[in-house]
């Protein structure tokens, strides 16, 4: 498992699946290759019963610091325009797609910088936790573009407007102590507790009901765009969907019968 990807280190524990971005000589910067080892590893994980949560961090000193431009260096220097879009459509915007479609729940631990897609990419998850040295950048502008990777979506959400301008259009540093005061992570720890404090959330998620977490995730995405009228519907027709599956009457009948649920995520 752990040798399965070039840029990745894959690893279970239990019903967690544990990814590592591992190119750590470059901050875990994204290449074309770890784009598509990302993608693949969250279309295994879907497709797995025996997974029901995901930890993503990065090896070494950073969680990921955004794209690699030296994949791109050769083109820049020759004169050439890359079509940077076209790049998205293909690469990130599939990725970040997986992961906020796949409905088991993700958990960032951010042990490091995460900058640029970086950033974008711990967004895209569930729930974030940071090491005290960890750090958000929405470092974009300072190489003239834009927020992409599903920044402009999650950013403002997270934060309000006004603070997702700031952040994007200054590129500044936003510290884990900041992070966590805007609501960007749910919680700052020492860094040796990053990994124990993420794997305990992961096994607690990991052993709740699957499915009403993936409809959750389902629902509150849907809501962004969903007026009040079709979001009580949307909702009517997860409950029901929820209401048919055997966690749910496994949770019934172990609040009947006083004793401890025991889910089997279907």
């Amino acid at each position: 498992m752990a040798d399965a990807y070039e840029t990745l280190r894959v690893e279970n524990d239990g019903g967690v699946r544990v990814i590592s971005l591992n190119r750590p000589d470059v901050l875990n910067a994204c290449n074309d290759r770890m784009t598509a080892d990302l993608t693949d590893a969250f279309k295994q994980i879907e497709r797995d019963p025996g997974v029901r949560c995901v930890v993503l961090t990065g090896a070494g000193r950073a969680f990921c610091s955004g794209q690699d431009l030296a994949d791109l260096e050769a083109k820049y220097r020759e004169g050439d325009v890359p079509v940077l879009g076209e790049r998205l459509r293909k690469g990130y915007n599939p990725l970040i797609r997986r992961i906020v479609e796949l409905e088991k729940p993700v958990i960032a631990a951010v042990n490091g910088v995460a900058a640029g897609a970086g950033c974008s990419l711990a967004l895209a998850c569930d729930v974030r936790l940071a090491s005290e040295k960890a750090s958000l950048i929405e470092v974009f502008v300072n190489v003239g573009l834009v927020p992409d990777s599903g920044s402009s979506f999650f950013l403002p959400r997270l934060v309000g407007f006004g603070k997702a301008m700031e952040m994007s259009i200054t590129g500044d540093k936003v510290s884990a102590a900041e992070a966590l005061s805007l609501g960007l992570v749910s919680k700052v720890v020492p860094p040796d507790q990053l990994m124990p404090t993420a794997l305990e959330l992961a096994r607690r998620l990991a052993a709740m009901p699957t499915q009403a977490i993936g409809l959750t995730k389902r629902l509150l995405y849907g809501s962004a765009t969903r007026d009040l009228p079709t979001q009580l519907e949307a909702e009517a027709f997860a409950q029901e969907t929820a209401g048919r599956t055997s966690d749910h009457k496994e949770g019934v009948m172990a609040f009947l019968e006083k004793r401890k649920a025991e889910f089997k995520g279907c």
